[in-house]
């Protein structure tokens, strides 16, 4: 079962009409702010929602899908240094004050998103203290994964990391089911796609998953979780921890 913080599989109220777990916990009068200006969109797979260096247009609360915060290098290296899903939200260099980020975000699982374009947010950031305070909070759950992420990536063996991204993008999804390629498995985790597809193949083999062609399948999430070996859990937990005592509305 995927963890209850980022799970899409919660029932929700017909009060609020969104999953996404930001907004469903924003009071009345913050949702109210936001609310007007919201449109729901579709997010195609390798959509940009954030392009490095470039201002920030638009904020997503994902609804569906999976976004990934990207870095990269010079050279032209990159990885996934974070994810995001229904969950959280892009844009998070805007609560901080900013008007843009370091790092490209794209879409990684297609599916949905709430979109509010970047100046009626700031605009509600700066007429509402509680908004920033509440996003604040999310911002502080990114930083932790994202470092969690440094960590294993340098840390752990590619399997362990590789059980690690597979256990959060079931979190972020139903039916534990994605749809991915090698080729794009191989940017998520910043190694070569021979690599990906021997760890996939150790997967399988210990009866974890099911790899077909351009989909994985989750068959064992326990098993997973311990061959994660620490790496997974502890980011999750500091989301339940920031966030348990603000219920969803």
């Amino acid at each position: 079962m995927s963890d209850p913080a980022t799970s899409n599989k919660n029932p929700y109220s017909n009060k609020n009409p969104y999953k996404n777990k930001l907004l469903r916990r924003l009071n009345a009068g913050d949702f109210a702010s936001l609310e007007p200006h919201i449109e729901r969109c579709s997010l195609e797979l390798r959509q940009s929602l954030e392009v490095s260096g470039s201002p920030i247009e638009a904020i997503y609360f994902l609804e569906e899908g999976i976004g990934s915060v990207v870095a990269k290098m010079p050279n032209g290296s990159d990885a996934e240094v974070g994810l995001v899903g229904l969950e959280g939200m892009t844009g998070s260099a805007l609560i901080m004050g900013d008007d843009r980020t370091v790092h490209d975000c794209y879409v990684q699982l297609a599916g949905e998103a709430a979109k509010i374009d970047a100046e009626p947010f700031k605009a509600a950031l700066t007429q509402s203290p509680t908004l920033r305070l509440f996003l604040l909070r999310y911002v502080q759950y990114l930083h932790v994964q994202t470092g969690f992420t440094a960590l294993v990536n340098a840390r752990s063996k590619l399997e362990d990391r590789l059980a690690r991204w597979l256990l959060m993008c079931d979190d972020r999804v139903d039916g534990g089911r994605l749809t991915i390629t090698h080729e794009f498995l191989s940017i998520m985790l910043g190694v070569r796609r021979p690599g990906v597809t021997v760890a996939l193949q150790l997967l399988e083999g210990r009866g974890l998953i099911r790899s077909r062609r351009g989909e994985i399948i989750i068959r064992d999430r326990d098993g997973l979780v311990a061959l994660a070996d620490g790496g997974y859990g502890l980011a999750e937990a500091e989301y339940i921890r920031l966030f348990e005592h603000i219920g969803e509305r």
